[in-house]
C-alpha cells in the first residue's frame, strides 16, 4: 500500500486497483511508467495551456532560483520579478487600473476574493454586507469559502456548516439572482461569484445573454461581481486573455490561477478593479488588509508565469485556443448521436464535455478511454472533461474524437 493520499479519490478503490503513474509529458501527450502514450484530453487539471515539456519554462525557474527563489511580500517587501508580474497582469486585466493580489492557486484566490469583498464593505461603512452568493453546479475550489460557495452537494457533504453567510442561485437564471438578492436584502449581500463557463461542475457554457444579465443585476443592486476565471483565464476562453474581456463584463474582481503558469508552478492571482482597491490604497488611511500567504508572489513562480505569458503571446496561442473552440465542437459534436450520449457541450473556448445518459457510467468510460490512449476524467454528473493544451492540432482533435467513439462503442 502506498503512502500518497490522493485528492478527490476513493482510496479504498485505489488501494485495490493501483495508481496511474505519469512519468513525463510532451506537447499534448503524457506517458505512464510503462512508457505508453496518452492524449491528454484535460490539459492536466485544466491548466496545461502551453502543453507539456516546455523547456523555456524550466529554464526561467532555474534562472530565478539561482538569483533568489523567493522572499516575503508582506509589508513593503517584494522582488523585482514579482513586481514585474503584477505590472504585466495589470496590463492584461479586464478592467484598466486593476491591482494584483498574488496567491498560490485557485482556491487561495477565491478565498482571498471573498475576504476582500467583505472587508471592502466594512471600509465603505456597510459592515452588514457579509453574504456571498454562488450558483448551482459551480466549483470554486476547496478552501472554506470556496467549498461553501460551490454548488456541488457532494463536495460539501460531511463537513457541517462552513460559511454561514452563503446563498446559492440557479446556474442559468439571472432573475433568480435578482430575486435572491432582493429577498436577502442588497444591504446584506457582499458579492456574487460566477464562473463564465462552469468547469468542474460539468463544463456548462453560459446561456445566451446570461453573463450580461447577471452583471447588470449586480450593478443595479450594488453587489460586487466576481468572475471566477481559474479555468477560463489566460487564453482558455479563446481569442482573449479572459472571458470577462470576451463578454464585456468589467468585473470587480477576477480570480485566476491554472493557466497563469500553465501548471509549471503553483500560483494564482486576484485582479481587483479600482472600485474595490480604492479604500485600501488611500495614502495615510492606515487600512491594513491582514491577509496573505507565505508564497504570495513567489519569485520563482512569478518568473515561470512571465515566461508562460511570453510563450502564449509569441506562439499566438490565444488564437489557437479560438481555433480549438471550433475544432472541438465540429469533431466531438457528432458523438451526441451515440446512444449512450445525452449531449456534447462545447462552443465557448477550448472546453467541451461529453455528457452520458447514465451518470454512473462516466467513470467506466474514463477507464475505457485510457485503454484507447486518451487520458481524461469524469466531471459534474456524468460528463467527461475535454480541455486540451492550445497546441493540440486538428488532427489530434480527430484522434481524440476517435478514441471517444471506440470507448463509447465498448461501453455499450
Amino acid at each position: 500500500m502506498g503512502a500518497l493520499w490522493h485528492p478527490f479519490s476513493d482510496m479504498g478503490a485505489i488501494e485495490t486497483k493501483g495508481e496511474f503513474t505519469i512519468t513525463r509529458g510532451e506537447g499534448v501527450r503524457v506517458y505512464d511508467d510503462a512508457g505508453r502514450s496518452y492524449l491528454d484530453a484535460t490539459g492536466g487539471l485544466w491548466f496545461a495551456n502551453v502543453g507539456h515539456g516546455r523547456g523555456e519554462l524550466a529554464d526561467a525557474a532555474a534562472e530565478q532560483m539561482r538569483k533568489v527563489a523567493h522572499y516575503s511580500t508582506f509589508g513593503d517587501y517584494t522582488t523585482d520579478t514579482t513586481t514585474a508580474l503584477a505590472e504585466r497582469l495589470a496590463g492584461i486585466a479586464p478592467v484598466p487600473g486593476s491591482k494584483v493580489f498574488l496567491t498560490s492557486g485557485g482556491s487561495d484566490s477565491v478565498d482571498t476574493a471573498a475576504k476582500i469583498a467583505r472587508r471592502y464593505w466594512v471600509e465603505r461603512g456597510e459592515p452588514s454586507r457579509t453574504i456571498v452568493v454562488g450558483r448551482q453546479k459551480a466549483y470554486h475550489g476547496m478552501h472554506y469559502a470556496g467549498t461553501a460557495l460551490g454548488g456541488l452537494p457532494p463536495n460539501t457533504a460531511g463537513y457541517g456548516v462552513l460559511v454561514p453567510d452563503t446563498a446559492h442561485v440557479a446556474w442559468d437564471d439571472a432573475e433568480d439572482l435578482r430575486a435572491t438578492i432582493e429577498q436577502l436584502g442588497p444591504e446584506n449581500v457582499a458579492a456574487f461569484f460566477c464562473e463564465p463557463v462552469i468547469g468542474a461542475g460539468g463544463v456548462y457554457p453560459p446561456p445566451p445573454d446570461y453573463l450580461t444579465a447577471v452583471r447588470k443585476v449586480c450593478t443595479e443592486l450594488d453587489v460586487l461581481f466576481v468572475a471566477d476565471e481559474v479555468v477560463t483565464g489566460y487564453g482558455r476562453i479563446g481569442g482573449s486573455w479572459f472571458a470577462s474581456t470576451r463578454f464585456g463584463l468589467e468585473p470587480d474582481m477576477v480570480t485566476s490561477a491554472k493557466g497563469l503558469t500553465s501548471g509549471y508552478a503553483p500560483m494564482g492571482a486576484v485582479l481587483c478593479a479600482p472600485k474595490v482597491t480604492e479604500p485600501f490604497f488611500q495614502a495615510d488611511a492606515g487600512v491594513w488588509f491582514r491577509h496573505g500567504y507565505t508564497y504570495s508572489g513567489h519569485a520563482m513562480c512569478a518568473a515561470v508565469a512571465l515566461a508562460n505569458l511570453d510563450l502564449l503571446e509569441r506562439e499566438n496561442l490565444l488564437e489557437e485556443a479560438a481555433r480549438l473552440e471550433t475544432s472541438l465542437a465540429e469533431r466531438l459534436g457528432p458523438l451526441a448521436e451515440h446512444d449512450a450520449v445525452a449531449e456534447v457541450r462545447s462552443g465557448t473556448g477550448a472546453l467541451a464535455a461529453v455528457q452520458l445518459h447514465e451518470a454512473p457510467q462516466a467513470a467506466t468510460l474514463a477507464s475505457l478511454l485510457r485503454e484507447e490512449g486518451v487520458a481524461t476524467r469524469a466531471v459534474g454528473a456524468g460528463g467527461l472533461q475535454v480541455s486540451p493544451a492550445f497546441v493540440m492540432t486538428d488532427d489530434e482533435v480527430e484522434e481524440l474524437a476517435g478514441g471517444f467513439r471506440r470507448a463509447l462503442d465498448r461501453l455499450g
